[in-house]
């Protein structure tokens, strides 16, 4: 059985301001008619529970000029009347509103405030149209980012294998699972050796004098040394 989700509404003179919340909605079928009929499905949740929403407004919609945003946490659209005028309900007949849909009091203002909407900060929202989509079928799968199929795991960075680009550091090559530090045992530590050999040039430059001592005493032991 289908679920339904919360509906949060505003309007201005010429248009109306429809969230639908519905957070990493999946497969989201969105479509609206020009007699004023809004219907809305998708799933959503850990266990991808299907919600399904119809309502009929309470007058007719410029489908063309009707626009949507479908996010990560809601789908958001802006309804354009078909006739400029306050409405009294957001939907049509005399009935008790459903208890899912809620005045979204963030984006209310009343008649004698309204301004066109130009009050409303859309944060930068990218919008589509409903004119000519099909009903919106094709943004399915745009909540929660599944559109983006092929990311995971970062293959899509491919060129990053083997840290190419880190090429001043050689010795690093092959961090993929520190593989470049295979071979440590005995036959890897005679690399160590031959690079501590190589290191104590430079002392031996810093520290003529000791080595020279050394050499002194060498060659002490060896005339101090019987003769057989």
């Amino acid at each position: 059985m289908s679920r339904v989700p919360e509906v949060k509404w505003a309007q201005r003179a010429d248009k109306i301001f429809v969230t639908v919340q519905l957070p990493d909605a999946k497969n989201a079928k969105v479509n609206l008619e020009p007699e004023g009929v809004f219907t809305f499905s998708a799933s959503a949740g850990a266990e991808n529970h299907v919600y399904e929403l119809k309502l009929e407004l309470f007058d007719k919609v410029n489908v063309e000029e009707s626009k949507i945003n479908i996010g990560v946490r809601s789908i958001f659209c802006i309804l354009e009347k078909a006739e400029k005028g306050w409405w009294k309900r957001l939907l049509r007949g005399e009935g008790k509103t459903p208890h899912y849909i809620k005045v979204d009091w963030d984006k209310w203002v009343d008649e004698d405030e309204d301004n066109g909407g130009g009050d409303l900060d859309l944060g930068g929202m990218d919008f589509s149209n409903f004119g000519g989509m099909g009903g919106m079928e094709g943004l399915g799968g745009m909540g929660g980012m599944e559109g983006l199929g092929g990311m995971g795991g970062m293959e899509g960075l491919g060129g990053l294998g083997g840290m190419g680009g880190m090429g001043g550091m050689g010795g690093l090559g092959g961090m993929g699972g520190m593989g470049g530090l295979g071979g440590m045992g005995d036959d890897g530590m005679g690399d160590i050796e031959d690079s501590d050999d190589e290191v104590s040039k430079p002392g031996e430059q810093h520290t003529g004098k000791p080595a020279e001592e050394g050499a002194e005493k060498n060659e002490g032991k060896t005339e101090a040394s019987p003769s057989i």
